[in-house]
Formats: structure tokens, C-alpha cells, sequence
């Protein structure tokens, strides 16, 4: 299964007492398909899932999947630094018909390269499902080598990976050892940082998992669309969204993405603790980003 392209690593909507917001959430499938995005990512790092139990994570991805009735993938946000519970979340989020899933790399615990491999391919193993590895060093506290990367990417499964270190060197020494996979089609590269996804694209990636898309997605997906075609139009696009892409990490994610949904209209104001209210001091400088897109 190949996917290309704009991938939106989709907020989890709440009201303002923390309950799960589907209506919101059906209103945001929906405009994000009809904006062009090639794919979703459900209850990922974006999506809250650090703070959503078991049970309403896997109802969370089968709504995704209900919703996009297969008009785009749905990758499944499963992973977890417990392998038994990542394997459990993988396999239930198989079983409601997800496309894809996609695996942060265990955090906290900070196991070693053989552990991070074991676990990787234990779940590879045992859920049919093609499976995205997720390298997010900054959250985890546990980076995948690129050795590490390219022993995985010799399972079937192992679809490819999801690197958020923003780090060229890492994405060239990563497409070097998985060159061959990633010629033959067997293997993708995707950005998992909005600041220097176009660079990463233009060396040979294969998509961006963006952030900023759950704001700008039009804007996201004629960017990839444009990246073999009119560079400098994409790379203009890209220069756009630099004070956007800046201001939506002024505080941890998903807190400042929410609130400019909120500002948009698009979600109430609900996030689960410990994640918090965007400061009001950032809440002017995000606010400005969008008055100068034009989008409020």
C-alpha cells in the first residue's frame, strides 16, 4: 500500500468538560477530504491519545473509519511504550478497518536499540496491517537509529517511517541504508516536522504527517502536489506558512492547533489535562498568523 503526499495528523475534538466531541469530529473528516488531504492520522500525538483510554481510542479510530468510507487511508495512532499494549491497540484498530497504523518509537522506559527492534517486529509479526514506525526523539526520549530503521523496514509489514527530528543528516543517512526498499516501492520516508518538510520532500520523501494541515490543508496538499512539478511555487507556499508552522508549537501539541480551531469555528475549546488552554500571550501571536493568512 502506497501513501503519498498531505497527511494530517488529526485533533481529537472536546467540549469545554473534556467529552469527545463526534459531531465536531465528523465536520473535520469531512472538510479535511474535501480540502484534498491524501490521508488521516486518528488519535495520534495530535489527537490526544496519551489521555484517551483504550475503549474510546479504538471508537475514535473505527469512527474515522466510518466517516471516511474510504475515500483516504485512515492510519491508526497504536503505539505505546507497553509492547503487549501497543500490540493490543494494533490489533483492535485492524480489526475496525483501519489502513495502516502508526507506532511512536516507546517512550519513558528508553529501551535499547534490540528492544525497540523486538517490539517493532513482535507487532509486525502479529497484526496484519501495514505499520508506520514513528522516530519523535523530542517526546519519547528513545530515537531510532537509522541501522535500526533499516532492519525494520525488511518486514512486510513495516510500511516505513515517520521522522519528527527535523534533522537532514538522519533523513539522508535513513534513505541511504533503505535505498533499495525505498526504490522498489516496499518502503516510504514521511515528515513528521512541519519546519522542514519541504526540504525533506524535495530529497526524496514520500509525504508530510503535518500538524499544520489541520489548519491550512488545502494549502498543505498543493504544496506536495508541487513539489516535482513548480518547486519554487511550493517552496513560495512553504514560506507562507512559516509563522503559522512557528506559532502552532509555541506551546506543546496539540494546545496552540486547538485553539486556532477554536478561533476558526471549528471545535470547541475542550483539552484533557495535563495539556491546557493556550496562554494568552500566545494566543495573540497564533492569532495574528491567521489574520495574515486571511483565515479569520
Amino acid at each position: 500500500m502506497l501513501i503519498k503526499g498531505s497527511i494530517t495528523a488529526l485533533v481529537t475534538p472536546m467540549l469545554s468538560n473534556g467529552d469527545l466531541d463526534y459531531s465536531s469530529l465528523e465536520s473535520l473528516i469531512n472538510l479535511q477530504i474535501d480540502s484534498g488531504i491524501s490521508g488521516l492520522v486518528a488519535v495520534g500525538t495530535t489527537g490526544e491519545s496519551a489521555t484517551v483510554d483504550f475503549d474510546d481510542h479504538i471508537k475514535l479510530i473505527e469512527f474515522f473509519v466510518k466517516i471516511a468510507n474510504k475515500r483516504i487511508p485512515i492510519i491508526a495512532g497504536t503505539g505505546a511504550n507497553s509492547t503487549d499494549e501497543a500490540l493490543h491497540l494494533t490489533q483492535a484498530a485492524a480489526e475496525v478497518g483501519a489502513d495502516a497504523a502508526l507506532l511512536v518509537s516507546p517512550y519513558y522506559n528508553k529501551p535499547p536499540q534490540e528492544g525497540i527492534y523486538r517490539h517493532h517486529m513482535k507487532i509486525a509479526d502479529e497484526v496484519n496491517i501495514p505499520q508506520i514506525l514513528y522516530n519523535v526523539p523530542s517526546r519519547t526520549a528513545s530515537f531510532i537509529e537509522p541501522q535500526t530503521i533499516s532492519r525494520l523496514s525488511n518486514h512486510d509489514n513495516i510500511l516505513g517511517v515517520k521522522d519528527a527530528t527535523g534533522d537532514m543528516k538522519n533523513f539522508d543517512e535513513v534513505y541511504n541504508l533503505c535505498e533499495k526498499k525505498i526504490k522498489a516501492k516496499e518502503f516510504f520516508l514521511y515528515s513528521g516536522d512541519d519546519f522542514s518538510s519541504l526540504e525533506f520532500l524535495k530529497r526524496g520523501g514520500h509525504g508530510t504527517i503535518s500538524v499544520t494541515s489541520n489548519v491550512v490543508p488545502k494549502i498543505v496538499s498543493e504544496i506536495c502536489q508541487l513539489i516535482e512539478k513548480d518547486f519554487n511555487k511550493a517552496k513560495e507556499l512553504d514560506n507562507s506558512l512559516q509563522s503559522l508552522n512557528k506559532n502552532l508549537f509555541s506551546e506543546s501539541n496539540p494546545i496552540p492547533v486547538k485553539w486556532a480551531l477554536k478561533l476558526l469555528g471549528s471545535i470547541d475549546t475542550g483539552i484533557r489535562l495535563p495539556l491546557i488552554e493556550l496562554s494568552d500571550s500566545n494566543k495573540k501571536v497564533l492569532e495574528k498568523s491567521l489574520k495574515d493568512l486571511n483565515l479569520i
